[in-house]
């Protein structure tokens, strides 16, 4: 449990580098911090907790899709996740779930009713999901449904690691594709795990340069697509994993450390959103 005064030392530093938003991020916010939200004024994407990765364990593929049971526990979360937060006026976007398989007709087929319970369960609010990269557009197969196309992409990380140039070339051809669509895009997740304190003469990953090198890549392109109406950086601050080969203490993509110090692209996120609205 994280106390109340911790999660006000949080908004405070998030509002001293300009941040105006924030996504729950398929992790249930605690009521308090949304109180936060809505008397300092952050704009909050609410996040129902389904968290798939676009893995086989989500519910469409297999025989769980099979199960009442487990489909109407999902639709029982959404709406209760709507009736919990409805009245927090910093809500303003339901995102029904994170990273699912959606390139598939099974995965239409299931999320279809489910942007439906979430607009019968608040008709006033838009009503998207979060696309993950192994469904880009003109493959995903869910993204009709909603009010704004949210994306994770990771250029520059996951795919051209350490390779800014070409992953500057493919975010661009990606976000140009999906404004297309004629709806407003928001790039839900970007971001480059960096070790703290670990420097380099030209920007190597997991490098403090690295990362705003990464992330001044990544604002050309948003700027530069007009559809593209919001950018939250993945992470807000390092967080602990499960342990495995991949990370070392956990994910370190935040542009704080764990216990909020500060990393160089804190402050070179603070001059970009400074004034922006």
């Amino acid at each position: 449990f994280v106390d109340r005064p911790t999660m006000l030392a949080d908004v405070l530093l998030m509002k001293r580098h300009n941040i105006n938003a924030v996504r729950t991020s398929h992790y249930p916010p605690h009521p308090d911090f949304l109180d936060l939200c809505d008397e300092y004024g952050l704009w909050v994407i609410d996040e129902c907790d389904l968290e798939t990765h676009g893995y086989e364990n989500v519910g469409w593929r297999g025989n769980a899709s099979d199960d009442p049971a487990w489909c109407m526990a999902f639709v029982d979360r959404m709406r209760r996740t709507v009736e919990r937060d409805k009245n927090h006026p910093s809500v303003v976007l339901w995102s029904i779930a994170n990273e699912p398989e959606s390139d598939t007709q099974g995965a239409e087929d299931y999320f279809r009713p489910l942007f439906d319970v979430a607009r019968a369960a608040d008709p006033s609010r838009p009503v998207g999901f979060v696309n993950v990269m192994l469904a880009p557009h003109g493959s995903c197969r869910v993204s009709q449904f909603a009010d704004v196309v949210m994306i994770n992409r990771y250029y520059g990380w996951y795919v051209h690691t350490g390779d800014l140039a070409n992953a500057e070339i493919a975010l661009l051809e990606e976000l140009r594709a999906w404004a297309g669509d004629g709806k407003p895009v928001i790039v839900t997740e970007y971001g480059a795990d960096t070790y703290a304190g670990l420097h380099s003469l030209t920007p190597q990953p997991w490098s403090e340069e690295y990362q705003v090198a990464y992330l001044e890549m990544n604002h050309r392109c948003f700027d530069a697509v007009d559809a593209v109406v919001g950018e939250h950086v993945w992470n807000f601050a390092d967080f602990r994993t499960t342990p495995g080969i991949i990370r070392v203490d956990g994910n370190k993509k935040g542009v704080f450390t764990r216990d909020r110090t500060p990393k160089s692209a804190a402050f070179a996120l603070r001059r970009r959103w400074l004034g922006k609205e």
